[in-house]
């Protein structure tokens, strides 16, 4: 059984930082993109970032540009999302999600291009 968990979200204040990990098992993912997404209340779920198989092609949303760095450790089967200057409108439910096709360049940015999708973690920055 393929599982993706997330871990490492909170309530932070703004201007903190965060990391958050997805540890896959069940099968490996070291040729597969991976990407984070999130989805606020009322919002609908966005892309925020995403890693080739290869893990040199990455892509970021606009507004998390130059604060996130997405990264992965395929020995570990584990992607991460570094988060730095968080914002209150970086608050949602942040989930990972595995592309289940060999992707060694790709880095798909809808989430019906992945397959298997973690329960997601929640990150709050207050103001």
């Amino acid at each position: 059984q393929v599982q993706l968990v997330e871990s490492g979200g909170g309530l932070v204040q703004a201007g903190d930082s965060l990391r958050l990990s997805c540890a896959a098992s069940g099968r490996t993912f070291s040729n597969n993109a991976m990407g984070w997404f999130r989805q606020a209340p009322g919002k609908e779920r966005e892309i925020v970032s995403a890693i080739s198989g290869s893990g040199r092609v990455t892509y970021y949303e606009d507004s998390v540009k130059g604060r996130f760095t997405i990264s992965r450790d395929n020995a570990k089967n584990t992607l991460y999302l570094q988060m730095n200057s968080l914002k209150p409108e970086d608050t949602a439910s942040y989930s990972c999600a595995a592309d289940g096709r060999l992707s060694p360049m790709a880095v798909p940015r809808t989430p019906s291009a992945y397959d298997y999708w973690g329960q997601g973690t929640q990150v709050t920055v207050s103001s």
